[in-house]
């Protein structure tokens, strides 16, 4: 067995894409319900979303991979805010869960983090999501404040921010200013 993460290639955002759909129907719709479920799919799982992310070097998408098949991706921004990467997307198919995959991921984007010279990866989990949020506590994600996002559509996010360290002392590291 095979197990390979890279950056996101121009010719997986399809595949990506339909995997996405896959996670999410099987698990936001008793969280959000089935509408929210596609309204945000439709926001964030375009395929020309996906293209125009890669393509303003502004997101980073990494990609796990099986034996050459997809199987948990995640995507990650610099915040607003100097010390901290956003993990903004972390899914891996049901299927592969519990196989250390999301971890993968999350030390990969913390290694990004530590090249940026952040300090911390933060993330926003809806609060009704309790294996998402017990994972990230495993990954030693904390609780850090709770916020509801209004996202369009009627739509809101009420989520928990968590936040981790990446184990980069303040004052040292790269920052390209």
């Amino acid at each position: 067995m095979s197990v390979v993460v890279d950056s996101l290639r121009t010719e997986d955002i399809e595949a990506l894409c339909g995997l996405a759909r896959d996670i999410w129907l099987h698990h936001y719709p008793p969280i959000i319900g089935i509408e929210q479920t596609e309204y945000m799919l439709r926001q964030r799982y375009d395929p020309s979303v996906i293209r125009a992310e890669l393509a303003s070097g502004t997101i980073r998408w990494d990609v796990l991979r099986e034996d050459g098949a997809l199987r948990a991706f995640a995507a990650s921004f610099q915040a607003d805010f100097s010390d901290a990467l956003k993990l903004d997307k972390l899914y891996v198919d049901p299927a592969s869960q519990r196989r250390g995959f999301g971890e993968r991921l999350v030390e990969r984007a913390c290694e990004h983090a530590r090249a940026l010279g952040c300090r911390r990866l933060i993330l926003a989990v809806n609060k009704r999501n309790v294996a998402a949020i017990a994972a990230y506590r495993k990954y030693g994600f904390q609780i850090v404040e709770a916020v509801v996002k209004d996202i369009g559509g009627g739509f809101v996010m009420d989520d928990y921010i968590m936040s981790k360290s990446v184990g980069l002392e303040e004052g040292s590291g790269r920052r390209d200013e």
